[in-house]
Parts: structure tokens; C-alpha cells; sequence
């Protein structure tokens, strides 16, 4: 159970539970719960609860366990969910929050040489593009610090709070903190850390572990005697990244000695590390290679792999997906393995089963490299492969499509239904409720498409088994859903069109009214950049195949935020300088965030970048701008406009 330190982080960071009990996340941590059984929003308020404990000194559950067992669950389910697109925020203080000079991202993870070489290719595809040659690229790697992040502009300390705005804890530096290896302030991002040795010889008997040592140094109480002692010996320092030991070279180099300079980079300092962090040092390549709103698509932190195990297989069960796909999910015997108990592991398609001869009775060997689900690295001893005669959802025919079995009941498939249920709302983003398990009962109780859920009254909702008060929430998040205003890209995406994810949906709306992309020929979509001939077919047909439910949700009047059409904005003499522009805003901006002035030029028909590349129209720049996007933007001839510049241009 939550103990009472527990709770008092939790309400300091604004946390409550809407799905969870203290008893759940008992069981959930003791995995008599396992990450499958629980809903999307049991899953993400228990990520929340563990990440918040865990930056606040106070862990809930193993790194591993967080990372391998429930992290990756909410990866597999809902790959673009906000919380796995977001920093995961530092512990919550009271005090002023600022803008940070830079955003501090979280790091892109790799925990296998393959996934360091993929990294590898989307360097080299980059460098391609630039014209460098990557035989003479440089990389880096340093230890990836298992500290509290801060950032220090010579003044002020900040904690990375969400990435973008932080507290206020210059405290700290006042208390005697000071800079590692005797460096100077301002140098940026950094971590507080406290030497390991120095830990486990004086700290151990008064502080759990250095992430809660590291949490008490931060804090707005007074220091414990054994705190202010460390930092006075200066044992507990704030080291910036800029100062960390690196190893430089190529990326043959790289790829050669990968094992050795791993290894040399965990053991190179004397503080806690959890992976070492490699990234390119061309200013003008991670310009162009941008970030997503997690991580730099230039940086990776490569972990330790995890162990192995070899496995007896119990069986193989098919399980059908929200496309039709019937999946093998392999059955072991119970094996602990990277400090969670695995029951099963995925083949990846019935093709691996099929070829491999996994069978009852096989023997393979696993790991938890990053995924909920254990990999199977290869079959020692094959067994005959026992494959699904139909679908194991409706008992539907099934069919091969290269390595892949898909059952064709797709009308009737009870699988196919709650999933696409389920993705619909997960997508809407502004829904609660109405996880796996509730989805499950209304299919139990013949509510088994969407229109047939939002028809439901309170009443409805109680006839089928739930609660007084749970239902009179059903029907609120429902409404909800319909009154609080999504884009309009988004809503269109919520039906789990073929190739249609968020960026193409927004793509196709910036041409053609929601309303008429039922009637658009093939012809007309293919007019459009980024749309290829066969990508045009499957939308097309996807688009006929919606059309009927489309109809019905849509007349349920949801607030919609329409995407401006470029074509409408230029006939109605509205077309801003910038619209159809690419532009790309850096610095701090006086005059609203920079989030507001993007989605603002979005609104005006301008399509927004993160980097400068040869395409960008328009550099925006705010305070504090480095130099490499303006050098960037100078070598390739892109208009660079203040601020100010860039509101008269738009005439605000």
C-alpha cells in the first residue's frame, strides 16, 4: 500500500486516482496485476504514479520493470499516446516556473546493436541529404547521469520540469551546491548527483537511495545534517553534460568498438548511470534532423541489455487484431526474467511460427529488450507448429497475406469490433472510461458499435451492470467527447483508416472539407504532396468503407476545429504571406509561447518545421537563439525574421 511520504509527493505533484485504488496498485506492483489486465487509463494513471514517485526520490517499482513491463504495454497499445510523447515531468516544487532557454527533452532509448545501427542508417540518410559525407561524421558518447535534471543559465537553476518550463530551485546553489570538476555556471543542462562511493560509505543508513538523497538537496526544507555534509565535501554536485568524459570518433569507429566503448562510458564516473548517450556533433545535421516533442532524433541512449532465458513452450494461442490480424502469442512456463514473472512472449506473425516450427514442447530463448511482451531471440529445439484453422475471435475464415494470417469476418469479428472501438476513442484523446474492459461488456450486452454507445442514457448503462455513479460518468465522458473541441484531423484519424495516421489526415484537410473526402477519386488524392499512387488506392477504398459510420458520428454535432483550407484562404484574398510557407520558429518569443504562434500560423495555412532544411521559407527567431539554426538558415538562403518582423508580416 501507498505509504503516507507517498501520498504526500502524490498530492504535492496534483496527482489523484480516477481508475486506480491504493489496493490495485498494491497488487499491480506485487505483479498479482499484470499490465495486460489493466485498462488504457488504470495503465497511464499508474505510469504517472510511478514516474512522479520515482523522480521524487520515492520509487514505486524497478527501473527495468517501469521501462520493460509497463512503459513498453502503453508503446504496444497506443504508440503516439501524449504520455509517451511528452518529457515526463521532474518532481512537481512550489515556486516560479520560467521558459527554459532550450527545450530539455527526455532521450530515445536502444537496447540492442541492431537498434543502435537503425539509429546508425537515419544519421547516414540525413547526412545524405545534406551532401556530408558520413565516413567523416564525429559521434560521442558520455554516461547517461541517473540524476535530478536541471538546467543552469548562471543565474538561476531550473528544474526540466515538462521539458519546456521549469521551477525555480537556485536554492540549492545557495546551499553550497556546487558545479562538478570545479566548472563555472551557465553551462546549461546538467544533473545533480551524489558519488556513488561517497553514498554507500555515508549516506546508505539515512537515505534509501540516491534518487532520494538527490530529492532532499532539491527540496524547499531545511537540509538533513548528512545532505548539507555531502554537499559541503562536495560529494553532491550538479554536473553539467558539457563537462561529462566523452569518447569521440567515427561511426565505423563506433560500430567496431561499440561493446568496449559501452562499457568504458558506464564505469567513467563515479555517480549513479543507467546507459551511455550517443549523438552526432554536426550543428547543421541535428538542426535538420529536428526532434520530436520527446526526444532528439540525433541523440539515442543505448541500455544495458537484459538478461536471457531459455523457455519450454506450453502453447501457441492466436489472437485477432483491430486490421484482422491474427497474432501468436507464445505460452512458456512460468519463468522470472528481468525482474518480472513471464507467462508468454510474441512471435512477431504466424509466418515466424510457421517457419521456425514453434510448437507445445519447443525450447527458445527470450529477452526483455524494451518490450512488455518478451522477444524470442532464436528456437534451440523445434516443435511442429500448430496453426489457427480460423479466427480465434468469431471463428471467421482465415488468410494468408505474406507472413501473416488475417481473419475476413471484418464485419462481424468481435475482436475487430471492440479493438476499433477502442481506437477510436483512445484517439478522440478526450475521453475516459471506456477501456478494454468496459468496451467488453457492452459487446457482452449487444452494444457493439459506436453510434449504439453515445445513444446510451445513465439508465442504459445501469441495465448492462455498472454502477449508479459509474454510468452518470460514462454518459458525462461521452458528452464530453462530443462538446470538447478536437481537430478535426483528429476526429478523422479515430477511425483507424489504412494509412491515414494524424499527419496524413491533416495533410488531406488542408486540400478538401471533412465533409467531402468520401467522393474524392484517386486522381485527386495522389494531386496532393506526400500521397503516393498505391497509398491513394487503400485510401480511397478505406475511405468508401467508412463512409456509412462516418455519416452517423458525425451528425452527432462533435466540436470540431476545422483545418483551414489553403485553397479557400487564397480565393477569399485571406492568404497570408505565410500561408503554404514552411516556417520554423527558435528562441524565446515575448509576444505568447512559441506553441501559440505555431498552431496560430497552422491556422493561416503555414505548415510548421522543427529544423532548418532547404525547403524552410521562413526562420522566426525570438531571445536567446543560437547560432547553428541563423548559420543554417544563412547557408541555405532562408529569410530570417525577428519576431516583431514576423507579426507585421502577418499583420498582428
Amino acid at each position: 500500500m501507498l505509504s503516507e511520504k507517498h501520498k504526500q509527493t502524490l498530492a504535492l505533484a496534483g496527482i489523484q486516482f480516477n481508475h486506480l485504488t491504493e489496493q490495485k496498485i498494491a497488487d499491480i506492483c506485487q505483479q498479482t496485476c499484470l499490465p495486460s489486465s489493466l485498462s488504457d487509463e488504470e495503465l497511464v494513471e499508474f505510469l504517472t504514479t510511478a514516474n512522479t514517485l520515482y523522480r521524487a526520490g520515492d520509487r514505486l517499482i524497478s527501473d527495468s520493470d517501469y521501462d520493460f513491463f509497463f512503459l513498453a504495454e502503453l508503446e504496444r497499445r497506443a504508440p503516439q499516446h501524449p504520455f509517451l510523447t511528452t518529457v515526463e515531468p521532474e518532481a512537481a516544487f512550489s515556486g516560479k516556473t520560467v521558459e527554459l532557454p532550450v527545450r530539455m527533452l527526455s532521450t530515445d532509448k536502444a537496447y540492442t546493436v541492431n537498434e543502435m545501427l537503425r539509429w546508425l542508417e537515419r544519421i547516414k540518410k540525413a547526412a545524405t541529404d545534406l551532401n556530408k559525407p558520413f565516413a567523416e561524421l564525429i559521434f560521442k558518447a558520455t554516461p547517461k547521469l541517473d540524476g535530478f535534471a536541471a538546467y543552469d543559465d548562471g543565474h538561476h537553476l531550473y528544474t526540466r520540469g515538462d521539458g519546456k518550463r521549469g521551477t525555480d530551485i537556485s536554492r540549492v546553489m545557495q546551499r553550497g551546491l556546487v558545479v562538478a570538476n570545479n566548472g563555472k555556471r551557465g553551462l546549461g543542462a546538467g544533473e545533480i548527483v551524489v558519488s556513488t562511493s561517497y553514498f554507500k560509505q555515508h549516506l546508505a543508513e539515512y537515505f534509501e537511495n540516491s534518487r532520494n538523497f538527490q530529492a532532499s538537496v532539491v527540496k524547499e526544507k531545511e537540509l538533513d545534517p548528512p545532505a548539507a555534509q555531502a554537499i559541503k565535501e562536495q560529494a553532491a554536485v550538479f554536473y553539467p553534460f558539457e563537462l561529462l568524459p566523452c569518447w569521440s570518433g567515427s561511426a565505423q569507429q563506433l560500430e567496431q568498438q561499440l561493446e568496449t566503448i559501452f562499457r568504458e562510458q558506464l564505469n567513467a564516473v563515479d555517480y549513479d548511470v543507467d546507459g551511455v548517450i550517443f549523438e552526432i556533433i554536426d550543428d547543421e545535421l541535428k538542426e535538420y534532423m529536428g526532434a520530436t516533442r520527446h526526444h532528439h532524433r540525433w541523440q539515442i541512449a543505448l541500455k544495458d541489455n537484459v538478461e536471457t532465458a531459455e523457455v519450454n513452450v506450453i502453447a501457441v494461442h492466436p489472437q485477432t487484431s483491430r486490421s484482422g490480424r491474427v497474432n501468436p502469442v507464445v505460452e512458456v512456463e512460468p519463468t522470472r526474467l528481468s525482474g518480472a514473472m513471464i507467462q508468454r512472449a510474441t512471435a512477431h506473425h504466424y509466418g515466424m511460427v510457421k517457419n521456425n516450427n514453434i510448437g507445445p514442447k519447443a525450447i527458445i530463448e527470450l529477452t526483455r529488450s524494451g518490450e512488455v511482451i518478451p522477444k524470442i531471440l532464436r528456437v534451440i529445439a523445434a516443435s511442429e507448429a500448430q496453426l489457427p484453422e480460423s479466427c480465434p475471435s468469431c471463428g471467421g475464415e482465415l488468410t494468408w497475406d505474406n507472413d501473416y494470417l488475417f481473419c475476413t469476418n471484418n464485419s462481424q469479428c468481435p475482436a475487430q469490433i471492440s479493438h476499433t472501438i477502442e481506437h477510436f476513442f483512445r484517439t478522440l484523446g478526450n475521453i475516459d472510461g471506456f477501456g478494454p474492459a468496459t468496451i467488453e461488456k457492452l459487446y457482452a450486452c449487444n452494444v457493439r458499435t459506436l453510434p449504439e454507445i453515445y445513444k446510451q442514457s445513465a439508465v442504459d448503462f445501469e441495465g448492462i451492470g455498472f454502477g449508479p455513479k459509474q454510468s452518470e460518468n460514462l454518459v458525462a465522458q461521452l458528452q464530453r467527447s462530443r462538446s470538447e473541441q478536437i481537430e478535426d484531423w483528429r476526429f478523422l484519424a479515430a477511425f483507424g483508416i489504412f494509412r491515414m495516421g494524424g499527419g496524413n489526415c491533416e495533410r488531406l484537410l488542408n486540400h478538401h472539407k471533412l465533409e467531402d473526402i468520401f467522393t474524392l477519386t484517386i486522381e485527386q488524392i495522389v494531386a496532393i504532396e506526400g500521397f503516393a499512387e498505391r497509398t491513394a488506392e487503400i485510401v480511397v477504398r478505406e475511405l468508401t468503407r467508412v463512409a456509412p459510420l462516418f455519416k452517423q458520428l458525425f451528425q452527432l454535432h462533435f466540436n470540431l476545429a476545422i483545418t483551414p483550407l489553403i485553397s479557400e484562404l487564397q480565393d477569399s484574398g485571406e492568404l497570408s504571406p505565410i500561408a503554404g510557407k514552411l516556417l520554423v520558429f527558435t528562441g524565446t518569443m515575448t509576444q505568447g509561447s512559441r506553441s501559440e504562434m505555431q498552431a496560430n500560423a497552422k491556422k493561416m495555412g503555414a505548415k510548421v518545421g522543427s529544423s532548418v532544411s532547404g525547403k524552410t521559407d521562413y526562420l522566426i527567431t525570438g531571445e536567446k537563439v543560437g547560432a547553428s539554426k541563423l548559420n543554417s538558415a544563412q547557408a541555405k538562403g532562408v529569410a530570417v525574421l525577428t519576431e516583431q518582423q514576423y507579426l507585421d508580416l502577418i499583420g498582428h
